[in-house]
């Protein structure tokens, strides 16, 4: 997958740890669990070609979280451009 700039990114993370810095867009969100407002940030991903056709042949999306403790996530598909 490939980082892409998030539409009204507010800041970007990672790059000063040696990673390539990931752009993401703080957004309050309505959480069945957690309430209104919960925090959340978001990020935006492309596939590439070579994903895409697997992706199509049905191989799955994976999350990878770093570390040892599983935050709450979600994974979503966006709008087409």
């Amino acid at each position: 997958m490939l980082i892409k700039h998030i539409a009204g990114a507010t800041r970007t993370i990672g790059k000063c740890q040696g990673y390539m810095g990931l752009p993401l867009r703080d957004e309050p969100i309505h959480c069945t669990v957690n309430g209104p407002a919960t925090p959340s940030m978001v990020t935006a991903w492309e596939p590439t070609p070579d994903e895409i056709a697997r992706i199509n042949a049905g191989a799955p999306v994976l999350l990878r979280v770093l570390g040892t403790q599983h935050p709450s996530v979600m994974i979503e598909v966006g709008d087409a451009p």
